[in-house]
């Protein structure tokens, strides 16, 4: 509880505690315990009319078609099927229409929904349904090849297409059949709690092996009324364009749960491919577009094509969350696009994708932030050595607390006690400092810091510093290790097409902007720097690439 005698109003530090808080109207939560997330949604008004479009074929579906087959499909998973309060559901598969009816359905229940990134291979995704042991899964006929390993898992087919021949696929139904069905007026309901579980999602994994994130009901509730509030959604109608991955907790926080409880229409790709993302955003009047900052780069380097071939006259903003935006880019995205802006987020798999934000343009133009405090949410500045709580722009480990926040992490008590503590603070790994206005500013991971000569370099400093360069479209830096130094920075560099830009220009080019320690030591040029569906550098596999020609 904040101390507003002993709270800056400014920056929402409270000195008698050392923590920060939001700054932001709080939202208030449901007072029912007895509520899921399912029907907390459902029963929300609004004005919206169609609920989901499919880019590719156009189907549409109306709200009211959308709660019809939610019923249906919860119907048939509990009277047909078995399924139980507590049950995990697995997700394979790539966006479509079918995924929020299904993650809505299995909610209902009380059941757990678990997805899985249909990129994974064979034997990453045995090891999730090892640990996560669903009892049914859905999937498409193309992805069942991966789940060849686990005969005895019964699977639903979604969508068309043809199944693999054979007896090693436990096919028990169709999402379309299960659609069909009557709901049952008999069939088992449980008591849900807003405490119960209802999602497990496997954190990316970038800095260690990925382990499964618990949410709640509660979580859940807490990201959907954020999110609606976030946007004043229920001001009017929108049409947003989902690119990003729904198994991802950007997809399942934008698409799957939060708009639909403010009526607004998502029209669903089901992949990111630009010219099909541009093509939906002409033909339906898309009026926002979430996306990762790799993206939006991509739309400020390619401007003049972009408007030449479509029509973006309907677009009010772009949403980039994963990683935050520099200035030029910022600005760059205002000068070729004038009258859409740029909102950002700050969230984790652990927050429930919820954390902070620029909620308006001028927030976004405090240049390098990820945003204030989200509401109800909580903030400290860690020094991570001493476990001393900082001020006002001091930089350390950002933790985090609020309603929002992950139950813990599945069947492993060990790395739940080391990322969050017995007061409900969640350890970020994000090295960050808040400043006089209750801005936060991500400096680095804390685990990805270079240490070179005992000097603490950050990866993501360097990596700023490059795309300002004219020649370069994308880079990484790394810690490369060098017996003198412990470490050096070494950088991976996308080269704009056309561009011959050396090793010797680009290590010059940093060294006259940096501190003699932070120097690129080490150049190599590749086509694409390999990232997450958020959009977050995977220096672990570039790191491996990069001691594997030592």
């Amino acid at each position: 509880m904040a101390d507003s005698l002993n709270t800056d109003p400014r920056s929402g530090f409270c000195t008698s505690n050392s923590t920060f808080y939001s700054k932001r109207k709080p939202i208030p939560l449901p007072a029912n315990h007895f509520l899921d997330v399912t029907t907390f949604i459902s029963s929300r008004s609004h004005h919206g009319d169609v609920a989901f479009i499919d880019a590719a074929t156009g189907r549409r579906l109306s709200f009211a078609d959308l709660w019809r087959a939610v019923d249906a499909v919860a119907s048939s998973l509990s009277s047909d099927f078995g399924i139980r309060k507590g049950h995990v559901i697995l997700l394979l598969t790539p966006n479509s229409i079918y995924f929020p009816i299904v993650c809505l359905a299995v909610m209902s229940l009380g059941a757990v929904v678990t997805t899985t990134n249909p990129l994974n291979t064979a034997r990453e995704i045995a090891k999730q349904i090892s640990d996560s042991k669903p009892s049914l899964a859905f999937t498409i006929p193309q992805l069942l090849p991966k789940l060849a390993d686990c005969s005895n898992l019964p699977i639903v087919l979604l969508g068309s297409g043809n199944p693999i021949s054979g007896a090693k696929f436990k096919i028990i139904s169709t999402i379309e059949e299960m659609m069909r069905r009557e709901p049952s007026q008999i069939r088992v309901r449980e008591r849900v709690d807003q405490d119960d579980t209802a999602t497990l999602l496997y954190s990316s994994g970038t800095t260690g092996a990925s382990k499964g994130v618990v949410s709640s009901h509660k979580n859940l509730i807490a990201m959907v009324q954020t999110v609606v509030n976030r946007f004043k959604l229920e001001e009017g109608k929108e049409i947003f364009i989902c690119t990003v991955p729904m198994f991802h907790i950007y997809g399942l926080v934008a698409f799957a749960t939060g708009l639909i409880a403010s009526g607004s229409t998502v029209v669903i790709l089901s992949k990111f491919e630009m010219d099909e993302m541009l093509i939906a955003i002409q033909k339906f009047s898309a009026t926002y577009l979430p996306l990762v900052p790799p993206i939006l780069v991509a739309l400020v380097n390619h401007a003049d094509g972009v408007k030449r071939k479509y029509d973006l006259s309907s677009l009010r903003a772009v949403l980039s969350g994963g990683a935050p935006l520099s200035k030029e880019v910022i600005e760059g995205f205002a000068e070729k696009y004038p009258g859409v802006g740029v909102l950002q987020g700050y969230g984790l798999t652990e927050s429930t994708g919820i954390g902070a934000s620029t909620d308006s343009e001028e927030e976004s133009r405090r240049y390098g932030t990820a945003g204030m405090l989200s509401p109800s949410m909580e903030a400290r500045i860690v020094e991570p050595e001493s476990g001393k709580v900082l001020p006002v722009n001091c930089t350390g480990e950002l933790w985090l607390r609020g309603p929002s926040i992950m139950k813990g992490y599945f069947s492993n008590e060990e790395a739940t006690a080391s990322t969050l503590d017995s007061q409900g603070w969640l350890r970020t790994g994000d090295l960050c400092y808040i400043d006089e206005d209750g801005f936060i500013f991500v400096v680095d991971r804390l685990k990805e810091l270079i240490k070179y000569k005992g000097y603490q370099v950050p990866p993501a400093e360097l990596e700023a510093l490059l795309l300002t360069h004219p020649e370069i479209d994308d880079a990484a830096v790394i810690p490369f290790p060098d017996k003198d130094a412990g470490q050096i920075p070494m950088a991976y560099v996308v080269r704009k097409k056309g561009s011959a830009v050396t090793e010797s220009q680009v290590m010059d080019f940093i060294t006259q902007q940096v501190a003699p320690y932070k120097r690129i030591r080490r150049v190599a040029f590749v086509a694409s720097v390999p990232k997450n569906p958020s959009g977050k550098i995977l220096r672990k596999d570039l790191i491996k690439l990069a001691v594997s020609k030592i």
